[in-house]
């Protein structure tokens, strides 16, 4: 009886932490229906009467500006994909390198990329910045380089800790059946990898395509904007803002990640247990 009672409080407790987290998404769902001037005045307030536009904002969303807004999800959608992919690529067959050869210069190499996760990006932004535009790393097709060097070290954290759980004999049942090295890790060790590969993929795909920071300080912005620049461009003239329109944006922008989320949320469960506890 006390296990059941102490079920309950805790599920009340749990949920109505949900709805605080859930509140503010709930809030910028209602304002996307207000017209702006009654989203500055009736914040928390539901869209009815006058207040309720219907779609307009999100008309007026996808119209605004010279920029169009299409052309911005483009570009979103392919610096999360190729920035995605390169950190997968390179990240796992390092954590293999590293967890197989094991020596003193692999530690060393681990802990430099489990440190890296550490350091705040305020820190690095500015050399970073000057960098990439010395480098030509300033354009959609390029910036996944520097994505690669932040989304490291949680990569490599986790895939080697799961790789360090992978029975050996399977990787020397392969070299005794002429398998080469890079043709173990793409036959053997990936297929083994997918529980880690899809949970780490699904983190840096949440974290690249909400980042904001990274774009606005490296992309030329005149012709290259993500989802979170454009709407911080949402304004019209005298630096006035279309709250409405922002809203109903920022509604566009998250509900592809939150559907992709609700969808893959159990392999980050898996490959976060499998890269933590193992090894």
């Amino acid at each position: 009886m006390k296990n059941m009672k102490r079920g309950k409080w805790l599920t009340l407790i749990f949920s109505i932490i949900t709805l605080v987290y859930i509140s503010p998404i709930f809030i910028v769902l209602m304002n996307s229906f207000k017209a702006n001037t009654n989203v500055k005045t009736d914040t928390f307030a539901w869209p009815s009467g006058d207040m309720f536009v219907g779609w307009a904002n999100y008309l007026k969303g996808f119209t605004f500006g010279n920029y169009p807004f299409l052309k911005s999800v483009l570009f979103s959608f392919v610096i999360t994909i190729l920035s995605t992919i390169l950190i997968l690529f390179c990240t796992s067959m390092a954590a293999w390198y590293i967890a197989r050869v094991d020596s003193k210069i692999c530690r060393v190499i681990y802990y430099l990329f489990v440190f890296s996760m550490i350091v705040p990006f305020q820190m690095v932004m500015f050399t970073l910045s000057k960098t990439a535009d010395t480098l030509n790393l300033n354009t959609p097709w390029t910036i996944p380089i520097v994505y690669l060097g932040f989304g490291a070290g949680l990569a490599v954290f986790m895939f080697t800790g799961f790789v360090k759980g992978l029975p050996l004999e399977i990787e020397e049942a392969a070299a005794i059946d002429g398998c080469g090295p890079l043709r173990t890790f793409f036959v053997v060790i990936i297929p083994m990898l997918r529980p880690t590969l899809i949970s780490v993929g699904i983190l840096e795909i949440m974290w690249i395509w909400n980042d904001y920071l990274l774009p606005y300080l490296i992309l030329d912005r005149t012709e290259y904007m993500t989802i979170p620049i454009h709407i911080q461009y949402l304004q019209g003239s005298y630096g006035s803002v279309d709250l409405g329109a922002i809203m109903a944006l920022i509604i566009l922008s998250i509900v592809p990640v939150i559907l992709f989320y609700l969808t893959c949320q159990k392999y980050i469960i898996k490959g976060v247990a499998a890269g933590a506890v193992k090894g």
